[in-house]
C-alpha cells in the first residue's frame, strides 16, 4: 500500500556530473510541499550553458570571417568559445558557491523523445520547479558587450539566435527566450528585431547590461519603436564586471563584486533611460530589468527624485517623478534580498510588486531562488504570489495561463 511518504535513497556527492532532478531532488519537495505543483509559474530569467552546443551555434554564424575564427578554437579535438572571452567577466560563477552543478558539462542528458540535450536539461529543472514557462537566456555570451571586436558579437549573435530558435524554442512549448541583441551594432539590432519580431517563441529582445554604451544614444531610437511596435519586451539583463580600472578594480573579493556590479551596470542605463526621456518617447514599451535583485530600485526612486526636484531643467522631458515611471516598469526577483522583511516589504510596495515583479530562479547559478521565495513571503496575499510567480508575466508575455 502507497503510504505517499518517499523512499529515501542514497545519492552520491552532488557535482558537475549529478542528474539536475538529483541536485533540485530537496527543492522539488519543497515546492510541493508549498502547494505550488497547480499554481501557474513563469520563470522568467533561467540559464542555459550555449557553450555545450558551441560547434552547432559556430556552423549557424553567416559571417565567413567570424565562423573562420571561432572553428580556430580548438581544445583536445573540440570547439571552445574562446573567441568571445572577456577579461571583465570572472570566472568564479561556477565555483565557491553552494551549486557545484552551474555549468552541468558532464551531466549525461539523453531524452526518451531525441529532443535537443538542451531541452532535455531544461525540462529537468522545469519540472523540479514545477515551473510552467521558461524564459531562457545564455550565459557566457553575456559578457560580449566588453569585446572589443563588434562582428565578432554580431556573428554570434546571429549563430546563437538561428541556433535557439529553430533547435530549442521550436522543438518545446513550454521555453521561449528574448534574443540576444548585439547592441554595438544598432544596424544588426534592428535587422535582428525586423527578422523574429513575430516569432510567436520569442518573447521579447534582451541587452547585455554589462556594456558601455548610453542607452540614450540617438542610434537605438529606431530600435527602440520596432520593438514599441511589435508588442514585445525589452529587457536589460545584469551582469558581472571585474575591469582592473577604475571604482569596481578595487574591490578584492568576488562576493565584493557581485554584490555590487550586477546592480550598477543597470542603475546607469536605468538612469539614461528615465533622465532622457524615453518613457515619454516610448510609452508603450514595456522594459523588463533582470537579475539585480530588489534592494537598488527604491533607492533609486529616492535619489532620483531627489535630484529631478533640485534641478528638473536637466530632464525637460519628464512629465512626472522618475520615481512613477520606475513604478510601472518591470522587475525580476532574483536574487531577492529578504534579510529584513520590513526593508523588503517596502521594497515590493515602491515598485507596485502584485503588477511589476516577475519570479525568476536565476537556475543553474550559484545564487539561484525557488518559486517559495514568493510564496513564503508573509506580507503579501494570495493572489499577489499568484501574479508574481506567474500571472504577471503571462500577461506580459501574452502566455496561456493553462487554467490556472
Amino acid at each position: 500500500m502507497d503510504s505517499g511518504v518517499e523512499t529515501p535513497r542514497e545519492l552520491n556527492q552532488l557535482g558537475k556530473a549529478s542528474d539536475t532532478r538529483e541536485t533540485l531532488a530537496r527543492a522539488k519537495r519543497a515546492v510541493t510541499e508549498a502547494g505550488l505543483d497547480d499554481w501557474l509559474i513563469v520563470d522568467v530569467d533561467a540559464h542555459h550553458f550555449e557553450n555545450q552546443s558551441w560547434d552547432q551555434i559556430v556552423e549557424l554564424i553567416p559571417n565567413d570571417i567570424v565562423r573562420h575564427v571561432a572553428e580556430s578554437f580548438t581544445r583536445n579535438g573540440h570547439l571552445h568559445p574562446g573567441i568571445m572571452q572577456s577579461s571583465g567577466w570572472p570566472a568564479n560563477q561556477g565555483v565557491g558557491g553552494r551549486v557545484s552543478h552551474d555549468q552541468g558539462l558532464e551531466e549525461i542528458a539523453k531524452a526518451e523523445d531525441g529532443v535537443h540535450r538542451d531541452i532535455e536539461l531544461i525540462r529537468r529543472a522545469m519540472d523540479s520547479l514545477a515551473v510552467d514557462y521558461q524564459i531562457t537566456f545564455p550565459t557566457p555570451m553575456l559578457s560580449l558587450g566588453l569585446h572589443p571586436e563588434d562582428d565578432v558579437e554580431v556573428g554570434l549573435a546571429d549563430g546563437y539566435n538561428r541556433w535557439l530558435v529553430d533547435n530549442v524554442l521550436s522543438s518545446e512549448d513550454r521555453i521561449y527566450s528574448m534574443l540576444y541583441l548585439p547592441f554595438n551594432d544598432p544596424a544588426a539590432c534592428e535587422r535582428i528585431v525586423a527578422e523574429y519580431a513575430d516569432h510567436p517563441k520569442v518573447t521579447g529582445f534582451m541587452v547585455t547590461s554589462v556594456r558601455y554604451k548610453p542607452v540614450h544614444h540617438n542610434q537605438y531610437m529606431r530600435i527602440y519603436r520596432m520593438i514599441e511596435e511589435s508588442g514585445k519586451v525589452l529587457g536589460f539583463h545584469a551582469g558581472p564586471n571585474w575591469q582592473n580600472e577604475g571604482y569596481v578594480g578595487q574591490l578584492n573579493r568576488f562576493i565584493s563584486m557581485h554584490a555590487i556590479t550586477f546592480v550598477l551596470c543597470n542603475m546607469v542605463h536605468i538612469t539614461n533611460w528615465i533622465i532622457n526621456g524615453l518613457p515619454e518617447r516610448f510609452p508603450n514599451l514595456p522594459v523588463l530589468w533582470i537579475e539585480s535583485g530588489l534592494a537598488w530600485v527604491p533607492f533609486m526612486q529616492q535619489r532620483l527624485d531627489n535630484e529631478y526636484l533640485m534641478r528638473s531643467s536637466e530632464a525637460p522631458n519628464l512629465k512626472r517623478l522618475p520615481s512613477e515611471y520606475m513604478a510601472e516598469m518591470f522587475y525580476t526577483c532574483q536574487p531577492m534580498e529578504r534579510t529584513s522583511m520590513k526593508l523588503l516589504e517596502a521594497t515590493f510596495e515602491s515598485i507596485n510588486a502584485p503588477t511589476q515583479l516577475l519570479y525568476a530562479s536565476d537556475w543553474p547559478h550559484w545564487d539561484f531562488d525557488l518559486p517559495t521565495v514568493i510564496s513564503d513571503l508573509p506580507f503579501i496575499d494570495e493572489q499577489a504570489k499568484r501574479n508574481i510567480l506567474g500571472h504577471s508575466a503571462a500577461k506580459l508575455f501574452g502566455l496561456d495561463t493553462l487554467g490556472k
